[in-house]
């Protein structure tokens, strides 16, 4: 990508609904991911297995070569119904983890007034990356009083109950948490995603009052991750596993010192 082509922008008002659509969206896109990798687990594979070859002895449907490619055919149902089973088994497990991570980002206060929120420290900011006026992704870097906070303004257990007063303070933190990182699909294998990471770092940082940079992933979103490891960040620690085969939810932390050794590295986007 040139620097014609591509560009990176502060969020707009106009942006809005793209916007809280693409962090719905991104959150959402683990449980394709987790559901595939559920199913092709060997111990998955294994049950879908026994399971078809259990209904096939019983119904008698091994197959019977004495009626030629035809008669290889009768076990195939079995095999089709249990794997649509299996398929809905690990649905079911796997969805509510991640329709309650996107109903809880989508009542954050970041994300209920954007242009606000992120204006309240000058090391904070919401990005927005574009490629020949296209949206591709976007990034929030958190660097307030409450970069570290995790509150909505919905009580949990009550999604129609708002909360009565939350509390907007002004000012930087020592620590700034990246909020939301997401691109689109088609634009991942180009890397555009390093450039988009470098440039929140780097606002970040421009105020000595920021020491480190905090943010959470799992290796369900491979391009996220490897670009959070290839940017200098390091595991922190494991904050939690989700899942029905309990995939780790991890901290990484980049600390300004060790941003410093590596060097700010360049961009392909102005």
């Amino acid at each position: 990508m040139t620097e014609a082509d591509a560009r990176i922008r502060l969020y707009e008002a106009s942006d809005d609904k793209l916007v809280k659509f693409s962090i719905g969206k991104a959150s959402m896109e683990g449980l394709a991911v987790a559901n595939r990798s559920s199913f092709f687990h060997p111990f998955t594979l294994s049950a879908w297995v026994a399971l078809s070859c259990i209904m096939i002895q019983y119904l008698d449907w091994w197959p019977k070569p004495e009626y030629g490619f035809l008669g290889y055919l009768p076990p195939l149902p079995a095999f089709g119904c249990w794997g649509a089973v299996v398929l809905y088994l690990m649905d079911w497990f796997n969805r509510p983890y991640f329709e309650d991570a996107s109903l809880d980002l989508l009542r954050r206060p970041d994300v209920a007034d954007i242009a606000n929120y992120y204006r309240r420290s000058p090391s904070s900011g919401f990005f927005i990356l574009e490629y020949s006026g296209k949206f591709v992704g976007l990034i929030a870097i958190d660097a307030s009083k409450d970069s570290e906070s995790q509150d909505t303004l919905m009580d949990k257990g009550k999604p129609s109950s708002l909360k009565s007063k939350h509390t907007i303070s002004q000012g930087t933190s020592s620590v700034a948490t990246i909020r939301h990182f997401y691109i689109e699909e088609p634009y991942r294998r180009a890397g555009i995603q390093k450039d988009l990471l470098a440039h929140a770092i780097q606002h970040a940082f421009k105020a000595d009052a920021v020491k480190e940079i905090k943010v959470t992933t799992t290796s369900l979103i491979l391009y996220a991750q490897k670009c959070i490891r290839d940017a200098g960040f390091a595991l922190e620690k494991p904050i939690g596993k989700f899942g029905v085969y309990g995939w780790n939810f991890d901290l990484f932390v980049l600390q300004r010192a060790q941003r410093g050794k590596q060097g700010a590295g360049t961009s392909i986007v102005s």
